[in-house]
Parts: structure tokens; sequence; C-alpha cells
């Protein structure tokens, strides 16, 4: 028996040993990972940075750590990666151009137009950009079309057919399960709910996303006549007969491309294009290598600070299938008033991209915009989009930049209430009794439905909501109230539009933010800051374990354009009753 336990004792502590062994030398691969992928990067020369559009684009890029371990991708490609590394390019004279691979890249239009407008701000520098594709996305060929030579494999396609919308419905499939939702809004144009109640699209949705749409198709149209020199009206005819099934060599008639070349062409006439010998060796950089270039940081300190996601009052709970990025209320309130107490900070440019969310934590967040100028310039950027909730929590800043594209507006307030009493009493026979102290005690339990008086109550509530965000627009805009009601109802407008309408002062990029906030705080020489800090490498190790944000990335790239409903009804449940949010989540094609 001595014996026995002997052995059974030295096998423990052996284990316990290899396990230690095992977690030293698994931390320090990790450190040499972590430390070689952020690595002071030196650029070689006759070097090429390629852009390649492929994946889904995130607003803002990170390393990933489980990414990493499992020998995937090292992480997401943000939008700030990208246009970080073109100014590098511009600026740096070992890199002699562009070189863009098409392949499947998910991304929203305004998003785009921010890397097309740096594109072509980098071929002021005289410097070349050339495009290649097996094939090219309709997406991917408006940004394409701006390089000085854009080629094409022999057996590719352009898929060129014009935009349209397709919003999606799951009424019926909620009635399938015993579930159907009772809606208080404020807005004819608010047709957020209509997603779960509707079996088609109102008569007011119908109008805002035919102009939204017309917006974005003729901000793509004259884009692409201007660089490709071909007419807008021989653009759309294009669209109209499908020339995606044409034959490759009418492309090259169409002037949609310049030549038809295999893959193992396109080396040649890269150096070609970009001015190397037949011997010289072409060194490819990634955009993910450009992050370790540096940029002189000389002068005061604007400060950048990423909003975006979902608009929620505290942290919403993750799970298996990942966790989007929220705008957490409670967390940029404090992150801004840290920002107004730094000294080194000289102005702030709030970067936006959200279709809102809750109500109470958008006022919030007005709330602390409003306390950080009193300090310091504050001055919006907006992505993709910056829509009801999203345009609430910026509306008073002192400038607001949004690009042509941008989908914004939708001032309005609703609320959602799940009547789950189908699914719970007739479809899995639960049953339930009251006892209550006063006769609206049971408010807001999925296990009935409102009755006309907790309707009428909640409607109240909106309708303060409503003047108070309406209000909030008013003084930050220096428009009436009036003024404000015209333009408001839910309705949404792309920038361009909204500049007209005074919601935007100019439309641009995040650069011409940055350069309006030092021009507001008179800085001559500046340097920007990204907030809040990205994760440390030991919190994404720590973060990772679960695999929420690795799955996430999975999950976005799987679902592609259903990401946005899919996540939304995942979080349904955790988000606040009050929503100011954007009317629909288009599947835009």
């Amino acid at each position: 028996m001595k014996d026995f336990f002997k052995y059974v004792g030295a096998t423990v502590v052996g284990l316990i040993v290899f396990g230690l062994i095992v977690v030293i030398f698994g931390t320090m691969s990790i450190v040499g990972l972590i430390s070689s992928a952020q690595a002071t990067q030196n650029v070689s020369k006759n070097s090429v940075l390629v852009l390649n559009l492929s994946g889904s684009l995130a607003e803002q890029g990170s390393d990933n750590v489980w990414g990493m371990l499992t020998g995937n991708e090292l992480g997401s490609v943000g939008l700030d990666d990208i246009l970080s590394a073109i100014k590098k390019a511009k600026n740096n004279d070992r890199i002699k151009g562009i070189y863009i691979e098409s392949g499947i890249f998910l991304a929203n239009y305004a998003s785009r137009q921010e890397i097309r407008n740096a594109l072509l701000d980098f071929k002021k520098s005289g410097k070349k950009i050339i495009a290649y594709g097996d094939n090219y996305t309709q997406g991917n060929y408006y940004l394409a079309s701006v390089a000085d030579k854009v080629f094409l494999n022999p057996q590719g396609m352009i898929d060129w057919h014009g935009i349209g919308a397709q919003p999606m419905f799951v009424k019926d499939l909620l009635k399938k399960v015993g579930i159907q939702y009772q809606v208080v809004k404020v807005g004819k144009y608010k047709s957020a709910t209509e997603m779960y109640i509707a079996d088609k699209m109102s008569d007011p949705s119908r109008e805002q996303t035919q102009a939204y749409i017309d917006g974005i198709w003729s901000d793509v149209l004259k884009a692409v006549s201007d660089s490709r020199k071909i007419n807008v009206d021989q653009l759309n005819q294009y669209a109209d007969s499908l020339i995606t099934f044409s034959n490759p060599k009418d492309y090259v008639d169409a002037k949609l491309v310049d030549g038809l070349l295999y893959t193992n062409q396109v080396k040649a006439e890269v150096k070609k294009i970009f001015g190397l010998d037949k011997d010289d060796p072409v060194n490819q950089v990634g955009v993910t290598d450009m992050r370790s270039v540096k940029e002189e940081t000389e002068g005061k300190q604007v400060a950048v600070y990423y909003a975006y996601g979902s608009i929620v009052d505290n942290p919403v709970t993750g799970s298996m299938f990942g966790a989007e990025h929220m705008i957490v209320g409670s967390e940029v309130c404090k992150d801004l008033e840290a920002l107004a107490e730094d000294d080194d900070v000289k102005a702030v440019v709030l970067r936006i991209n959200s279709g809102g969310g809750s109500a109470y934590a958008s006022e919030q967040m007005w709330n602390q915009v409003e306390q950080l100028k009193k300090k310091k310039p504050v001055v919006v950027s907006m992505g993709d989009m910056a829509a009801s909730g999203g345009y609430y929590m910026g509306c008073n800043a002192n400038w607001i930049v949004a690009q042509p594209t941008t989908l914004t507006g939708s001032i309005g307030i609703f609320a959602m209430i799940p009547d789950m009493s189908q699914l719970l009493t007739q479809k899995l026979g639960i049953k339930f009794d009251e006892v209550k102290t006063n006769k609206n005690s049971t408010f807001g339990s999925s296990a009935r439905p409102l009755n006309a008086e907790e309707i009428g109550y909640l409607a109240r509530y909106i309708d303060r909501g409503y003047a108070l965000f309406r209000q909030r627009v008013a003084d930050g805009r220096k428009l009436s109230v009036n003024q404000v009601e015209a333009i408001a109802q839910g309705h949404v407008f792309v920038g361009r539009d909204a500049l007209k309408i005074k919601l935007v002062d100019e439309l641009g990029g995040l650069d011409k933010a940055v350069e309006k906030a030092a021009k507001l705080a008179k800085l001559d020489e500046f340097y920007t800051q990204d907030y809040p800090a990205k994760a440390s490498w030991m919190d994404q190790l720590t973060g990772a374990m679960s695999g929420g944000n690795y799955l996430d990335e999975q999950l976005r790239a799987t679902l592609g354009e259903y990401y946005e409903p899919f996540m939304l009804l995942k979080t349904m449940n955790q988000q606040n009753m009050i929503q100011a949010r954007i009317p629909f989540y288009l599947n835009i094609r």
C-alpha cells in the first residue's frame, strides 16, 4: 500500500510540474507571437501596399489572441487600419504603390466611400494604384474603379446590377411560436418595429428606403463615371442589362476594365506600372503590417473616441454565439468624463457608427458631451450610420461631419413589449395566476398582453421622451422645435440630404473631422490618439478563453448581411424597453 501511495504521489507531482511547464512555455509562446505582431515594422525598398478586399470590415481592427492560437487570422481588419495604412503608404518613399486585390468584402457603402476617398488622396502623391480580381462584387468594383489600371481574370465576372433593399419581417415566424409584440411609437417613419409586427413595408418606410438607396447609387454612379470616364446613363444600362453575365471581353469594350489577366501575369504588370526593373523584387506589405509603422506624434493631442454598435445602458452578457460590440452608455460617460479632465487632450472627435438603441443611455451620453464641450471642442464623425440614438448622443457637438452616404436622422422613439402568453399557455401548457397589491402590479409581464390603460400610460411616457429628443436636437443644431418636427417623425436621411436640412455641418470622413477639431482648438501641430484604449494581450487572452470575440468574428463572416438583425433578435430581451433605434436593418444588395 505504501508503494501505491508513493507512485500515486509521484504521478500527481509529475503532472503538476508538467502542467506548470506547459503554462510557462505556452505563455512565452503567446508573448512571442504578440510581440512579433506588435514589433515596429520596417518597410523594405520597392514595397507595395496590398489592400486585400476580403472578409468583414470592422470599425476598429484588433489582434485576436484566440485567432493566433488556432492558426486563423491574427484579428479583424478595421476601417481605422485601412485608412491609416493608406495614409502611411502615401508618405513612405519605400512604398511604390497600392495593389487592390478583390475578394468577398462585407462593408457598408459609407465605409467604402471613406476608403475610396483615401485612395484618391493617395494618388495625389503621384503614386499608382492597380486593382485585380478573379471577380468583382459591385462594392469592390466601386473601390477598384479608382485605380489607374483595373484588371480582371479572363474568366471573371463583374457583379453590376444596381442597389436593392430587402427588409426582413419575422411576424409570421413569431406567431407560429406564440409570440407577438405590442408597440407604442412616435413618428410615422419610425419603422423599426415593422420587422416584428408587419409582413411588408409601410408606405412611409418604402418612401425613405427608396430615397436612401437612390442616394447611395447616385454616389456610386458618379464616382465610377468620374474614374472610368463612362457616362452615367451607360452605367445604368449596364446594370439593367445585367452585364454581369457578359463575356469578359465585353468588360474591356465597355471600359469597365483595362485588361484580362491571369494571376501569374499580374506581377509583370505591377513591376511595369510601378516603375520597377524586371529583376527587382516586389515586397508586399499588408494592412495589418502597417499598424506598427511609426507615425510622428508632435504637437498637441486630438482624441478620437470610437463608439459603435447598438446602444445599451449597461454591459450585455455574451453567449456561445459571441458578443456584438456595443456602445455601453455608462462606460462611454465615464470615458468622456476622463477625456474632459485629461489636460493632454485638447479636442475630441467622437466617431459614431450606430443605428441607436436605448433612449435612456443616449440621453446620458448627450449630457456628457454637453459637459465635455465646456472644456474642449467636440466634433462628431459619422460612419456608416449615426441614426436615432446614434444621432441623439452627439447632436450637440460643436461640429458634425458625415459621409454623403451616411444614414442619419431618425428622430423618434418607440417601445416594444413582448406578449408571450400564447407561447406559454397554449404552446407549452403553462398556467399563470396573479396576486398583486395594485391593479398594474404585473405591468410588463410577458405572460399577458398590456391592457388599454397601461398602453395609455406608456404612450404618454413615449411622447415625453420624443419631446425631449426633439428639444435636444433643436438646442444642439440651433433650430426651432417646429423646424425639427418637420424633419423628425423617425425620418432617415443620407448625409448629403442631412446637410441641406442642417442635421450635419459638413460632408467628409474622419480626417476632415480631426482637422476641424484641431482648428476649433487652435492647434497648429497635432497628433491623434485612439480611445478607448485597445485591450492588452493579457486581457485579450483571458477574454479569448471564452471564445466570445473570436466566435463573433466567425459568426459575422458566416451570416454576412444577416448578422445585424440576428444580433438584434439575440439581445432583444436585454435591451431597454424604450428605444431610439434606426427604422430598419436593410439587406442592401
